[in-house]
């Protein structure tokens, strides 16, 4: 053979792989697809009703946009910024909390993020190393189980269901401690559930937590979504010993009908909002100098936009769990918070419906789509199958609407 000539390749050799094993492992955001797969079949002409994405139907408040609309023409917001936050959000966001919650920080303990998921996704890489176990009650939202992984950690899911109000107890949690747990994740109100945790309960939780020496992340995004007769506690304030082991993640999305601006936040000790930050500064830099300005006035400003929200909000809710239980085979507790009912239907897996016989919340979901034009998020997303999400956050006509669509069909079920 000649020097020149390059050696012949085995033919058994193992094509590379293309994608890392660490990001094929990720799995589509089901809320979001389900969401897009509704929005096609709109576009196609098709009546579609979705109860898929888990965003307000009312359009952000006014003043916030036109602070949006002056930072824009503003070369201040032109340039970059501190990765870490505008230094007047951060002090806003500090002063919000206190406001809302009674939780006292410092500006320096706060870390603005590029929406909510960037803020868990952030703090978990901050808090974990490879192999520590992160205690995930379910049903649970779809990104955090990944955002765990991503970073390192094992997710490892204590389940609820509707006979409890979704809510865990301490000795379900205490049964799934091991000697590799570091972190506690505890979210009220709950997405996708709705469920929130009393005062009693969030108390003996987090003594719990601060006992075995464990971290919390307490996901607070729905603080000002509750019903009735149930109230908001943050968990640092109700269990003052735990401050230097937790982290809050919050943001604009939900309070004010911001999805789509992409700002949120993580609240901590000052070393692990330093050590994300560092994160931040390599993985985005800054968040939009504008969503930031836009963030500024939201949370500088009343609270009279989410108080009228909440109360369309809390009409829907009682209304789509009062159709849902009129559907034979359903079971739906009624939500305390947040804007989600989950009624399980396991009721109605295995029975003809229209001449197929749906064995998952998967399958259900599907056929409901199918047969009536109604998008709906099985449980199998949530950790939980034999469930589906519906978010009431639509027009009252379109809830209205699609849930009779839904009682129609799922009449039709039979052994």
């Amino acid at each position: 053979m000649s020097a020149a000539t390059p050696p012949a390749q085995s033919e058994t050799a193992p094509e590379p792989r293309r994608v890392s094993a660490r990001i094929a492992a990720i799995s589509e955001s089901a809320t979001l697809a389900v969401d897009a797969k509704a929005k096609a079949l709109k576009a196609a002409g098709r009546p579609v009703i979705g109860f898929g994405a888990g965003e307000p139907d009312f359009p952000t408040p006014g003043y916030i946009v036109d602070a949006a609309v002056e930072a824009c023409r503003n070369p201040k917001y032109h340039r970059y910024t501190p990765a870490g936050g505008l230094p007047e959000l951060k002090e806003a966001i500090a002063a919000k909390t206190l406001r809302d919650s009674g939780y006292q920080v410092q500006a320096s303990q706060v870390l603005v993020t590029n929406g909510g998921k960037q803020a868990i996704y952030e703090a978990f890489a901050a808090l974990l190393d490879p192999g520590d176990e992160v205690i995930v009650p379910a049903p649970y939202w779809t990104t955090y189980p990944e955002s765990i992984r991503l970073a390192g950690g094992v997710p490892v899911e204590v389940v609820a269901d509707e006979t409890t109000g979704y809510r865990v107890s301490v000795e379900q949690l205490e049964a799934a401690r091991t000697e590799r747990t570091k972190v506690l994740l505890f979210v009220s109100p709950s997405n996708p559930t709705g469920a929130v945790y009393g005062r009693e309960q969030v108390e003996a939780v987090g003594r719990w937590a601060a006992e075995h020496g464990l971290w919390v992340l307490t996901d607070e995004i729905y603080e000002h979504l509750v019903y009735g007769d149930a109230a908001f506690h943050s968990l640092p304030v109700v269990v003052p010993e735990l401050r230097d082991r937790c982290v809050v993640v919050n943001g604009v999305a939900k309070t004010y009908a911001m999805t789509g601006w992409r700002v949120g936040w993580v609240i901590g000790p000052q070393d692990v909002v330093k050590a994300a930050t560092n994160l931040q500064s390599h993985a985005t830099s800054n968040v939009s100098n504008v969503s930031q300005a836009a963030a500024l006035a939201a949370v500088s400003g009343d609270l009279s936009a989410v108080q009228e929200m909440r109360g369309a909000f809390d009409r829907r809710r009682r209304t789509i769990v009062r159709m849902l239980n009129e559907i034979e085979g359903v079971q739906c507790p009624e939500p305390e918070g947040a804007f989600y009912a989950y009624p399980s239907v396991k009721g109605l897996l295995g029975k003809e419906i229209r001449g197929r016989r749906p064995q998952t919340g998967v399958a259900l979901a599907e056929l409901i789509l199918e047969e009536a034009e109604v998008a709906v998020v099985p449980g199998e997303a949530f950790g939980t199958p034999g469930y589906l999400r519906l978010s009431y956050a639509l027009s009252d006509q379109d809830l209205a609407e699609g849930v009779s669509r839904m009682q129609k069909l799922l009449a039709e079920a039979r052994d």
